[in-house]
């Protein structure tokens, strides 16, 4: 357990260490790290490790000033996105049993040895399972080690080999099994094991029953409700090069948008999130989707569309989009998967559909009743202003003794 605070001369030291940037904290994963960032940082001497792809800015740089004593930014090797290139680094991932965010992101250890060296640590958190192999840089000068799983990444990889096309099963299946051997070599050896959900928490249970879980649940910050009008809009929000929301993106063009598109003559499908050259090839063409793109306030976004959607059919963790149409005060689809572990009631919170014709038709029921939209946007903001802000998972921290 953490001493209390003593104030800017007393204040004890914590290391975190985020692949992702957690500033600005736009998507899923960076407003889990910078939440965790600023609640450290507010009550420790925090020093950061940071990751910097090639050509990208560097995250130091978007920081609030005096949050952290110190960073590290690591480079990060180039790797190009070309299909041809991909495929090459994923056949040698499975070649030597690596699954890919874990070969990207590992391997730097003499930079964050020299980093820590002749420092220590009451508390370093490690974010993602991708940097777990770092625990043998930091264990030595910190006592306590904590590893904060945004996912269950064999979880992860096994609802990607469900969902998968054929030709890429196979290799989903090996990754699978990959982060299979990781998790049970790395989990048991951390001091405490942060989950996202209660279904994570006993997925982890059963991977590592010896260890100390806790969960902590995805957060955003605290926002007033948006004032705006809703136009006769639907919305699909997030990290668009991200898996899940790739497939869930398609599965929604393919198969449920021409009903709706048919049904409803005036209504516009909006796509909001960074990355959007990721969907461009199967959006292109049709004028009553908008491919926004990446946006500085995404609630206020979100809270010019009459629903939000959540077609998600792979992954692991919680789905921020939701807290964050909630936050706006909007209803929401979502199949069973995308919400999982919310803690949400089906016509409650949210209408939860799983296939194509049922979240069509959900997602009719509420553009035809103004009613049951401002029923479901109540409830959800309301399930967002008591679980799901920053504060909410800052308490939980204390609770823990983080």
């Amino acid at each position: 357990m953490r001493k209390p605070f003593a104030g800017s001369d007393g204040k004890q030291a914590a290391l975190l260490i985020s692949p992702e940037a957690p500033y600005p904290p736009v998507g899923g994963g960076a407003l889990r790290a910078a939440s965790m960032t600023e609640y450290l940082g507010r009550r420790y001497d925090l020093d950061l490790v940071l990751f910097r792809e090639p050509g990208g800015p560097d995250p130091a740089s978007s920081l609030p000033p005096g949050l952290a004593r110190r960073v590290l930014v690591v480079p990060l090797p180039y790797h190009s996105r070309g299909v041809a290139a991909r495929a090459a680094r994923n056949l040698w991932r499975m070649l030597r049993s690596r699954p890919p965010l874990n070969d990207r992101f590992e391997g730097f250890g003499a930079a964050v040895r020299a980093f820590v060296e002749g420092r220590r640590y009451d508390v370093a958190v490690l974010e993602h399972f991708w940097t777990a192999a770092y625990l043998e840089e930091v264990a030595p000068c910190t006592d306590q080690v904590v590893l904060d799983l945004h996912n269950v990444e064999s979880a992860l990889y096994r609802s990607y080999a469900a969902t998968a096309r054929r030709h890429e099963r196979w290799m989903f299946r090996q990754f699978h099994e990959a982060c299979l051997a990781k998790e049970r070599k790395w989990l048991p050896v951390f001091d405490l094991l942060l989950a996202a959900s209660d279904h994570d928490a006993e997925r982890l249970k059963d991977l590592s029953p010896v260890s100390r879980i806790e969960v902590v649940p995805n957060t955003i910050p605290f926002v007033p409700q948006p004032g705006v009008a809703a136009d006769q809009a639907i919305v699909f929000s997030g990290n668009l090069r991200y898996r899940p929301n790739l497939d869930a993106a398609r599965f929604f063009r393919e198969q449920v948008w021409p009903s709706l598109r048919e049904k409803w003559p005036a209504l516009v499908w909006r796509i909001v999130g960074k990355n959007p050259e990721a969907v461009r090839r199967f959006v292109d063409g049709d004028d009553r989707i908008q491919l926004v793109g990446p946006v500085e306030d995404a609630v206020g976004v979100l809270a010019r569309a009459q629903v939000a959607v959540a077609p998600i059919l792979a992954g692991s963790g919680t789905r921020v989009k939701i807290l964050e149409a909630w936050a706006a005060g909007r209803a929401v689809v979502s199949t069973s998967l995308g919400a999982e572990g919310l803690g949400a009631e089906h016509a409650k919170h949210l209408l939860i559909a799983d296939g194509n014709q049922d979240f069509a038709e959900a997602v009719s029921s509420l553009l035809k009743s103004n009613s049951l939209r401002q029923q479901l946007g109540s409830c959800g903001r309301h399930l967002f202003e008591t679980r799901f802000t920053w504060g909410a998972a800052w308490s939980r921290l204390e609770e823990i003794g983080i």
